[in-house]
């Protein structure tokens, strides 16, 4: 915008203006919206105790899933994951972190590379998945915290079996926090999950030990591995099986977002290289640190935890590292076990509840397609928190049921990051690795359609989500049409802001007209002085359109130029032709407002209206004054408003 000058005047805007105590106290919590600038920074090591909530939690969990799923086979299919992780997800989101510096995540890069409405669409269906992947979280985690509460010993006795309503109990204190106002600490986040590793390392070194001095185990998991046929179908099994166990992906994403958070003072440019490089070595700690607790934990039950105890609804099901702790370590120890797991996990399901409250007003208020409310931390916190109810309900709670969820989620967001960065290397030319990462996006591919055919559940509710989100949008965006959607406004030089004056306050007739050339101007003219015997001079506004007229709100560029006794605007960077005249109209207060009827079929023009900003802009610009007049200040001197029929 170098060179332009700023329109000085500011139109008052739609606001949240409650009346009853209710709608002023759901209106007090932080504005989501707001840019955070000037935050705080931290060296990477320990923010990665952030990213440690979401990712390490899974600890408490997916050691049970994997036996679950796999049986013998468990430690295999865990390997796979870890080279899934190690050479796939890695890499893919070092690429990520190298583009997407603020935070924004896999889904901002898609918007930036796919443009309009397709680049739209996709995001929305995307959020649909992340809000999938960041429910269940909240719903799995608060289930298996239930689990490890009411399968402790001491908890037992007066929490009995009643796991869904301790479930509902933790996701209500949860929105009750998040309610009050929540803002994450490093120092919290470190002080629960430092412990939390330290002790999963004692259990599993305990593990270790028992497995060292009785050979036999060993003995018994090869036994039940020959069991199974030769080694190719152990490892095509363990191949099948590995998809199940993807939720032990998680956590990569979360790594991206909290970028804004790391130090890194080298630049290049606009290039912050420091932070990227800073975020890289977090990425790759989480990721090896996690590899190595994996790969420990999953041969350390498998050998350990008899079978009739893994089974779904056994004692070690959805808590195998909590039921060594306490079979092996005894009950004190494993009590402290389950405190900090139960700690660590509602870490996560408060990490994933911000990282939706930051995600949502990020992208669906400026898209238009949200309501304001949206931009408001209360009230979408109770939304969620139905969404968790409902959630918990369908799947009783159940640790195991939400894995597949949790999984398709997961990978949806891994699968988004893989295509952006295969884009996004092909169009630097960087083949190679563009190949790679394009292989890299096959395999995610793969997993994400085993996953969904295997256990449809996560479809299901992701579908769910995605149709929710695009029925809000759609709303939404229908019902915020009528406002002037113009972030800014300018003025294209220096001669366009002087006769701006001789303009404003009821000095001229406003006349938008499509072509912008003397002979249909003075057509025009020749028309209004003959057929409504207009006096006073006209000023003719010709708008030029955004080729991409999917985004909601743009800057304006005004072009002012006198012919004769009349003037010629032209705008530039509009979104729609009947908002910007309407706000036009409110900036120089017009005598009256000379609009043409084009007298086509209404549901077409509604259609060209939302998706393009054009249709029956004569009706359409009354409907936006009419509205916008209802909650402005009473004003008796309105612009006339004529609407001819072309």
């Amino acid at each position: 915008m170098g060179g332009l000058i700023p329109i000085q005047k500011v139109l008052p805007q739609p606001s949240l203006n409650y009346t009853s105590a209710f709608g002023r106290w759901m209106a007090g919590g932080e504005a989501l919206d707001e840019k955070h600038e000037g935050m705080k920074s931290h060296p990477w090591h320990k923010v990665l105790w952030l990213t440690g909530v979401d990712y390490f939690s899974t600890l408490g969990y997916q050691p049970g899933i994997a036996l679950l799923a796999a049986g013998a086979v468990a430690p295999l299919a865990t390997a796979i994951l870890i080279a899934v992780t190690l050479l796939g997800a890695l890499p893919i989101y070092s690429q990520v972190a190298g583009r997407s510096y603020a935070g924004q995540g896999s889904i901002a890069m898609l918007e930036g590379l796919l443009h309009g409405w397709k680049g739209k669409i996709l995001v929305l269906v995307l959020l649909g998945f992340a809000a999938t992947d960041f429910v269940i979280t909240m719903t799995l985690s608060a289930a298996d915290a239930a689990k490890h509460a009411i399968e402790n010993p001491f908890l037992h006795p007066y929490l009995g079996d009643h796991q869904i309503l301790i479930t509902l109990g933790l996701l209500t204190a949860l929105a009750l926090v998040f309610l009050k106002g929540f803002q994450e600490a490093i120092g919290v986040a470190a002080a629960a999950t430092i412990p939390y590793l330290l002790l999963n390392v004692a259990v599993l070194a305990r593990g270790a030990w028992e497995i060292f001095t009785h050979p036999a185990l060993l003995g018994d998991w090869h036994h039940a591995l020959q069991l199974r046929g030769d080694p190719a179908t152990i490892m095509a099994g363990a191949l099948i099986v590995f998809p199940k166990l993807a939720l032990g992906l998680s956590g990569f994403e979360t790594g991206v977002s909290v970028m804004p958070l790391i130090e890194g003072e080298a630049r290049r440019g606009e290039l912050p290289v420091g932070r990227i490089r800073n975020t890289r070595k977090l990425l790759a700690s989480a990721a090896l640190i996690m590899s190595v607790m994996l790969v420990a934990s999953s041969f350390v039950t498998t050998l350990l935890i008899p079978q009739a105890d893994y089974q779904s609804g056994g004692k070690a099901g959805g808590r195998a590292i909590a039921f060594l702790a306490h079979k092996y370590i005894g009950s004190g120890f494993g009590t402290v076990y389950d405190i900090s797991t139960i700690l660590i996990l509602s870490l996560a399901g408060a990490s994933a509840m911000a990282g939706l409250l930051h995600l949502i007003p990020r992208y669906l208020p400026r898209f238009g397609m949200a309501p304001l409310w949206a931009t408001l931390s209360r009230p979408l916190v109770l939304v969620l928190f139905a969404c968790n109810v409902v959630v918990t309900l369908v799947f009783r709670a159940d640790v195991e049921a939400q894995s597949g969820a949790y999984a398709t989620g997961v990978l949806v967001l891994m699968l988004s990051a893989a295509y952006a960065a295969t884009l996004a290397l092909w169009r630097e030319n960087r083949r190679l690795f563009s190949i790679y990462s394009g292989f890299i996006t096959l395999v995610f591919a793969y997993t994400l359609a085993d996953n969904c055919i295997e256990r449809p559940d996560g479809l299901i509710i992701g579908s769910a989500f995605i149709l929710l989100v695009l029925a809000v949008s759609g709303l939404s965006r229908s019902l915020r049409s009528i406002e002037f959607r113009v972030s800014k406004a300018y003025f294209l030089d220096e001669e366009s802001r002087t006769i701006s004056q001789e303009v404003v306050g009821r000095k001229v007739h406003l006349v938008p007209i499509k072509g912008n050339s003397p002979e249909a101007r003075a057509k025009k003219r020749a028309e209004l002085r003959e057929h409504y015997n207009v006096q006073g001079p006209l000023l003719f506004t010709h708008i030029e359109l955004l080729d991409n007229r999917s985004e909601f709100a743009s800057p304006l560029e005004f072009k002012l130029e006198r012919e004769g006794e009349d003037f010629v605007g032209t705008v530039y960077g509009a979104l729609a032709i009947a908002n910007t005249l309407a706000y036009i109209s409110e900036l120089i207060d017009p005598i009256s407002i000379f609009i043409g009827l084009t007298r086509q079929n209404l549901m077409q023009q509604a259609t060209r209206y939302l998706l393009f900003g054009e249709g029956e802009t004569g009706l359409m610009l009354y409907t936006i004054l009419l509205s916008y007049w209802e909650w402005t200040p009473e004003d008796d001197l309105r612009p006339l408003i004529f609407l001819m029929s072309d």
